[in-house]
């Protein structure tokens, strides 16, 4: 009785922790009062119309909106032909391969900022909006190339070779029978380098400049000056949007599939 009282009480205490900062930045979102506190001061949807009007706000979200949604479509673009190497064919250097995938993650990504800083400043060929968006795909290319990699991992081999068998050659049976297979694989791939870069800080803090800055760079600048709810609004806005297109995923896709 005791155990099971005690592992209540850290089930509770990991709740508390996890979704704890959450429920208090949504609370302060809706406060009257001016600075950034807790708890929330009567209630009020001004922030919310204060963030949804400003063009520092709206510029950021839709290059950042932009910059994730390509820098995810070349990483899937780069990431299936490595993934399915790596699953299907042994080759020499094939642990070199993987552990270049992965070099990305492992690496502090302020070291990788920094970087691909000097090597873009060194080059002095690329636009401020093209070094977001390669830098943005190097980070996130190891996310699809694993999540892939296991989709890839997960199907028979013996229903590729079926088709091989009925005559279709290898690249026509990667499109017709293991791409569909692993659709979803792809889809969750693409939701999760997405997030992963829409929400990235480090690279982008070191990559963007004037005129060009990513949202969570702008939100952090603004906090440098500002200290109001308009703040924890915005990140209400962001956690909402995030949750829907998650359920809308897990509702299209199945639970068991997307997590």
């Amino acid at each position: 009785m005791k155990t099971g009282l005690f592992s209540y009480f850290m089930l509770v205490l990991a709740i508390i922790f996890l979704i704890g900062p959450f429920v208090i930045i949504f609370s302060a979102s809706f406060s009257q009062s001016q600075t950034l506190s807790f708890p929330p001061v009567g209630f009020t949807l001004f922030w919310f119309q204060k963030v949804v009007s400003m063009p520092m706000f709206i510029n950021a979200f839709k290059i950042s909106i932009q910059i994730a949604i390509l820098a995810s479509f070349f990483a899937l673009l780069l990431g299936i032909p490595v993934a399915y190497a790596l699953a299907r064919f042994s080759f020499f250097g094939k642990r070199v391969v993987e552990l270049a995938t992965t070099f990305p993650v492992i690496v502090p990504q302020m070291v990788a900022g920094l970087a691909l800083l000097r090597i873009f400043v060194l080059m002095g060929v690329f636009s401020i909006n093209t070094t977001l968006l390669i830098g943005h795909t190097i980070i996130i290319l190891p996310f699809a190339v694993r999540m892939i990699h296991s989709s890839i991992l997960n199907l028979p081999v013996s229903v590729e070779e079926a088709a091989v068998s009925l005559g279709a050659s290898r690249i026509k049976a990667f499109f017709l029978v293991v791409l569909p297979n692993i659709s979803v694989g792809l889809i969750s791939a693409f939701i999760l380098t997405f997030i992963t870069s829409f929400n990235n800080v480090p690279i982008s803090l070191f990559l963007t400049g004037p005129g060009v800055s990513t949202l969570p760079i702008v939100m952090l600048t603004y906090m440098e000056y500002y200290f109001d709810p308009s703040i924890a609004a915005l990140a209400t806005i962001l956690i909402v949007i995030t949750l829907g297109v998650v359920f809308t995923m897990q509702k299209l896709l199945g639970v068991s599939k997307i997590i």
